[in-house]
């Protein structure tokens, strides 16, 4: 059924769609979940993609085939009221995209596990994929230089931003946006959107915390010059219904 009114859901994965952090969560195939001392010390000297790329080759070396992957990718809970937000989005034809630091093979086993795939439009993640001999392989979303609050590999703003301009192109608007998400990253994201549009943090992740502290800035004149502006309105959510609860009332 289409809706009289457009909305797109941009959504983190990690702590946001699903309840845990994927690339933490397959350390769990390691011996007693535990990784060698000079794999763990890769994560400060080389940066995240490059830490999970040494974590997938340890992995594989010491036997773990891609179907172990698959089920450790199963056993991670969706985050409460997701799936009926993505149900209920989908169904009334709203646009649904997942823009994530983790990897196209973990988000795609999850989303096939939870039967949520079809329901998703598009995916923007670090691609990743199974090489010959059966070791997962990660790459770089793309390589930038032009945003400070980014990682060098992935920018969500400038991704979000993009599928705006070329849905606009195709001659599609949105009345509203939900970007949803927990971390760090989702900040450059937030920054992006208008008074219409809703920002909505994981209550008590980093996200939150970092939009509480930029409504509650210290007194001094030069910290409040620095601080970024956010148009977009705050709802904060512990559950994927307190965001469903905020769509119906627009509708």
């Amino acid at each position: 059924m289409e809706s009289s009114r457009k909305m797109l859901l941009a959504i983190d994965f990690d702590h946001t769609l699903i309840d845990e952090n994927s690339d933490l969560w397959v350390k769990r195939l390691a011996p007693d979940g535990k990784l060698p001392d000079h794999i763990e010390a890769l994560y400060s000297s080389t940066g995240w993609t490059e830490y999970m790329g040494s974590i997938f080759q340890y992995l594989y070396e010491i036997g773990t085939k891609e179907e172990d992957i698959r089920k450790c990718m199963e056993e991670i809970p969706l985050t409460e009221g997701m799936a009926d937000l993505l149900k209920y989005c989908n169904d009334k034809s709203y646009e649904i995209i997942i823009i994530s630091d983790s990897n196209s093979v973990f988000i795609d086993m999850i989303l096939e596990h939870t039967q949520l795939q079809k329901m998703v439009t598009k995916v923007f993640t670090n691609p990743a994929h199974f090489d010959d001999t059966g070791c997962l392989k990660i790459e770089y979303y793309h390589h930038q230089d032009w945003c400070d609050l980014s990682t060098i590999n992935l920018c969500k703003g400038n991704i979000l931003q993009s599928y705006l301009e070329k849905r606009g192109e195709e001659g599609i608007n949105f009345d509203y946006i939900f970007y949803i998400g927990d971390g760090t990253n989702d900040f450059c994201p937030a920054l992006t959107l208008k008074e219409t549009d809703y920002v909505c943090p994981r209550i008590n992740f980093r996200l939150w915390k970092k939009i509480q502290k930029l409504k509650n800035p210290e007194s001094s004149e030069s910290t409040k010059e620095e601080l970024p502006q956010l148009h977009a309105q705050i709802l904060n959510w512990s559950s994927g219904l307190d965001i469903l609860e905020q769509i119906k009332q627009l509708e």
